[in-house]
């Protein structure tokens, strides 16, 4: 059973601790008591706080209870609901011996054995049936395990028509380096030392509080030794009581056997034997023997003089039959016999399903401390095992190695009041949120844009004022989000310009209106008075319309691009040594022959200040295109951002371009402006 390997891990001695890190829950105590176990000096307190449900009960004193721990004479009990939890706050990646004790005691008068289920997180750790599993009126599990994040949960699962209880929960942290498994955690089986005594040892002489139970043969005779027993065991550091005592075979001919059996064939199993030469050897005396697991014969061993080394197989191991042997043989040259004077033994247990998202598990408890929701299904993992998860909430569940994520929270009509709180942001991965029908107040935070994820919000009938934050509105127009909100809820105006840009605006809109009222009468007295009509422009003008051949010479057949538009592709071109931009219609294009013709008739007639020239036209079958002035300087994105030749605009020509844009741009809008002031000649001359 001793390594997979032919070599031993040998380990060393820790400093005594005091309770740094304990956790020692009597659970039914009344939440304003707490008291120091005379018998071990461990300071209990209730469980009051780390639990939400549940009742006390007192087990029956009679005379097997008389001398019991005062721990295990209450208990907590659970007639309501099916999953309830205990929620610990410990250290994530911290190495925990945890223990849960059930001491039946007949607190409820029936003489039944409670059987239940006993989960460690979301994973299952073990089904208890009290008086079948324990030993008279109780049983004790209990597991070395490494927390994988900084809340654990012990819950106790309803699985038939018996009542979920427990006595006491206690939590010991070891250090990171023993007790190694390759995988899962380990489920104890065993510490025993071997000794004729009947007491058990733990704390506070274990500084680990491991509970030693004493442990015997007929075929043994014990030794022990008052001297003191140093460690070199590698932080197992083994109290005094467990290494001071041994037990050899009667017969010293004879081998030292030690057997266990594993609860399933297929179980693994690790093994820790604990050795100290406690005997004052004579010169010619010499002590050394072989270890064999399961028949496997290992390297010889000679326990070092009155300390202690702790040996254990560094792999896991399968027992034939589920039966496992650790043998001691005396080697030839060895005139004492084997000895042994303690062993743990473990089974590996594992754990395979991930808990939800730390940062979720955080979030959404934040969530539940803010509103005090007191929903019994809110305790434990929210999101795992999915029978278990939470009323309210939705999660994403890929496979039992990937976290759980939440995408879903639905807390209408739960009666809350308040402010939304900002740790809904901390779900990152939610997808709908609804808080509709509570009596929230305050207003509709923009925090809720920043989950990228969300698609739904709904916030109707509650006491929400003011307006729609513009990051929402945005999220609403780009991304789909819908977000129900009360009729009171208004949908900001995009971001004001600030107080000098509205003064100007102001400014520039009164002008506007006054000259748009006077161009407006001066058009319906011109109209009236007027009597002369001019012929709209046609295509036959034939010294600007040119051939495609003529096209394909003058871009030396579109050998240079300029650009690209909803027209088509811009050359660049020469028209009698001077150069010009050539827009060819695309066949791809979604303008077609009306709007080429609208175009070139209005430009060959119509000039602005802000328009480059039209120099002619192609009008060939499907062949078509538009020959303008080049403008050389580049473009203004360009001249704004300063990456045409590191030249950047000064403010006041900044200033100046915005204002003449907004002022064209409103004129146009109107069709005015464009048509009446800017053109040569102006367009009221034509026929409309």
């Amino acid at each position: 059973m001793l390594l997979a390997c032919a070599t031993f891990s040998i380990m060393s001695l820790v400093k005594s601790q005091n309770q740094q890190g304990f956790i020692s829950l009597d659970c039914g105590l009344p939440s304003n008591e707490s008291y120091i176990e005379p018998s071990t000096d461990l300071t209990f307190i209730s469980d009051v706080n780390f639990i939400r449900g549940g009742k006390t009960g007192n087990i029956q004193n009679n005379s097997r209870t008389k001398f019991i721990f005062k721990p295990y004479k209450v208990l907590r009990y659970f007639p309501d609901g099916i999953r309830n939890c205990y929620s610990l706050s410990v250290k994530q990646g911290t190495k925990y011996l945890i223990r849960t004790l059930f001491f039946y005691g007949n607190y409820d008068g029936l003489n039944t054995s409670p059987r239940f289920d006993l989960f460690l997180g979301p994973n299952i750790w073990r089904s208890i049936d009290v008086l079948k599993a324990g030993v008279g009126d109780g049983v004790v599990e209990e597991i070395i395990h490494v927390t994988r994040s900084n809340i654990l949960d012990i819950c106790l699962v309803k699985t038939g028509t018996s009542t979920p209880m427990i006595s006491a929960i206690e939590l010991r942290p070891l250090r990171y380096d023993t007790y190694t498994a390759r995988t899962g955690s380990l489920k104890s089986m065993a510490h025993f030392y071997f000794t004729n005594s009947d007491e058990a040892i733990r704390y506070p002489e274990d500084v680990y509080d491991r509970v030693w139970e004493p442990y015997s043969q007929p075929e043994w005779t014990q030794i022990n030794t008052t001297r003191n027993v140093s460690s070199f065991s590698y932080g197992y550091n083994p109290p005094q009581g467990v290494i001071k005592t041994a037990s050899i075979p009667t017969n010293v001919s004879e081998p030292f056997i030690f057997t266990w059996n594993l609860e399933s064939f297929d179980d693994e199993t690790y093994a820790y034997l604990y050795f100290a030469e406690i005997q004052q050897l004579k010169v010619n005396e010499t002590r050394e023997f072989k270890i064999l697991a399961n028949g496997v014969d290992y390297t010889s061993y000679v326990p070092m003089k009155f300390e202690a080394e702790t040996l254990s197989n560094p792999a896991p191991i399968r027992c034939e039959g589920g039966v496992c042997r650790v043998q001691l043989l005396k080697t030839p040259k060895s005139n004492l016999p084997p000895l042994m004077n303690a062993i743990e033994i473990f089974s590996v247990i594992q754990f395979p399903q991930s808990e939800t998202n730390t940062d979720d598990i955080n979030a959404i408890k934040n969530i539940q401390s803010t509103y005090q929701l007191s929903r019994i299904s809110w305790q434990g993992d929210p999101c795992v095992p999915k029978q278990f998860s939470w009323i309210g909430v939705s999660c994403n569940v890929i496979d039992i190695s990937t976290p759980p994520r939440i995408i879903a929270l639905d807390l209408s009509s739960s009666g809350l009041t308040g402010v939304i709180p900002p740790s809904i942001q901390n779900l990152t991965l939610l997808r709908e949120l609804d808080l509709s029908n509570n009596n929230l107040t305050g207003q509709v935070p923009e925090f809720l844009a920043k989950i990228k994820s969300l698609l739904v919000i709904h916030l109707r009938g509650n006491n929400l004022r003011g307006s729609v934050p513009q990051v929402l509105q945005d999220r609403e127009k780009n991304d789909g989000l819908k977000l129900f909100v009360d009729p009171n809820i208004k949908r900001r105006r995009p971001h004001q310009p600030r107080s000098w840009l509205l003064a100007i605006v102001a400014s520039i809109s009164c002008v506007a209106v006054t000259i748009i009222v006077l161009v407006l009468i001066f058009i319906f007295r011109r109209r009236k008075s007027s009597t002369s009509k001019v012929i709209h422009p046609s295509l036959e003008m034939k010294s600007r319309r040119f051939k495609y051949s003529e096209v394909k010479e003058m871009t030396n057949n579109f050998q240079v691009v300029l650009g690209k538009g909803g027209f088509g592709v811009v050359y660049h071109g020469f028209l009698n040594n001077e150069q010009v931009a050539i827009k060819v219609l695309s066949q791809s294009s979604t303008q077609g022959y009306k709007e080429f013709k609208t175009e070139v008739e209005l430009l060959l007639r119509v000039h602005h200040v802000n328009l480059v020239s039209l120099v002619g036209y192609c009008d060939e079958g499907n062949d078509l295109a538009l020959i303008y002035d080049f403008m050389e300087n580049g473009n203004l994105k360009e001249h704004l951002s300063g990456k045409r030749g590191g030249s950047v605009l000064n403010w006041s020509s900044r200033l100046k371009i915005a204002f003449e844009s907004a002022l064209g741009l409103f004129f146009y809008v109107l069709g005015i402006e464009y048509l009446h002031i800017g053109c040569k000649p102006p367009i009221w001359f034509i026929e409309m």
